[in-house]
């Protein structure tokens, strides 16, 4: 069985690929590929792995003798899914292999938000806590988790489990009705409409996938409808964040202060206006917070068993329907 890995960089140079590449007869992995490299890489495979690569119809029908797509991650909008399930080609994915890492990510974000964490950090490099007249610093404001509300949009399992750990920490937990439902009781726990939930909270965390119901859901009627206290979390999808009015929201002080784990296009661009080093109030991190050691090994195993499965003439793990 010949197979491809286009794109294993994206699981870290520090992982062994063996557990996938040992079912193979013959395999061959790319650290990345450009589009112009990717025709003659899938031609001749019946296998192929890919993380983010974009397979269209297009670069498919150059691939007659591909049946299985395993895509290392959870989400598939970059496969044509519907020509696929026309050319019995099954696509099958990960699935809660980064809960723990995702979760722990986000409530980093919002102890770092909380306590001004960067800022501080920031001072005692400058040597400002060197030069205090006293035993410590109190230029940025600190609050407590405890006995502030958490806004969640996006309530499945790692919507559930930072709710938890919220709660934990003394957190009251509210949950948004999901776009386009009429239900006001979904995972057997009530929620409350969008719009009445973002003027209450303290925290907002994003926690769905991205669709035409959502993108830019938070934009600048919803910034503004939001405490001048209150923080934005988003590690889903950069596409439900309107990246102008945060800017605008955050340079206005009409939010408290914003962290993210995406952005609309990745890796960023050099003049992505998020990256500008003069916005207040806002931590951005690379991509990374599904990205723990432990993680990334449980993605390869799930990928490993899809294989297997194949190879068994089994039905694979995972598999999305046709």
């Amino acid at each position: 069985m010949r197979g491809v890995i286009l794109d294993a960089d994206s699981l870290g140079k520090d992982m062994d690929l063996t557990p996938i590449t040992d079912r193979f007869s013959e395999i061959e992995v790319y650290g990345s590929t450009l589009p112009r490299e990717l025709a003659s890489r899938i031609a001749q495979v019946e296998v192929i792995l890919t993380n983010k690569i974009r397979l269209e119809r297009a670069d498919l029908e150059q691939s007659q003798k591909l049946k299985l797509i395993s895509v290392m991650a959870t989400g598939t909008n970059n496969i044509d899914l519907e020509y696929c399930a026309k050319n019995n080609i099954a696509v099958c994915n990960a699935q809660g292999y980064s809960t723990a890492s995702v979760v722990q990510h986000t409530i980093g974000l919002m102890l770092a938000l909380s306590t001004n964490m960067i800022d501080y950090h920031g001072d005692v490099r400058a040597g400002k806590w060197q030069q205090s007249k006293v035993f410590c610093l109190l230029d940025h404001p600190i609050q407590e988790l405890a006995g502030k509300k958490l806004g969640i949009l996006g309530y499945g399992e790692l919507g559930r489990t930072v709710a938890s750990i919220a709660r934990a920490f003394g957190m009251e937990v509210l949950v948004s009705r999901r776009p386009g439902s009429d239900s006001p009781k979904q995972s057997g726990i009530d929620r409350i409409e969008w719009n009445e939930l973002t003027p209450q909270v303290d925290y907002l965390s994003l926690h769905c996938p991205l669709t035409p119901d959502n993108e830019d859901i938070v934009n600048a009627a919803v910034l503004k409808s939001m405490k001048p206290t209150s923080f934005l979390i988003n590690t889903a999808r950069g596409g439900l964040v309107n990246s102008q009015d945060l800017i605008t929201s955050l340079r206005s002080g009409q939010i408290g202060g914003a962290a993210i784990d995406v952005l609309n296009q990745e890796p960023a661009r050099q003049d992505e206006p998020l990256l500008t080093g003069d916005i207040p109030h806002l931590i951005v991190t690379p991509h990374n917070a599904w990205a723990a050691r432990e993680s990334r090994q449980r993605l390869i195993i799930q990928m490993k068993e899809n294989i297997l499965a194949y190879t068994r003439n089994e039905f694979p793990r995972n598999v999305l329907p046709s």
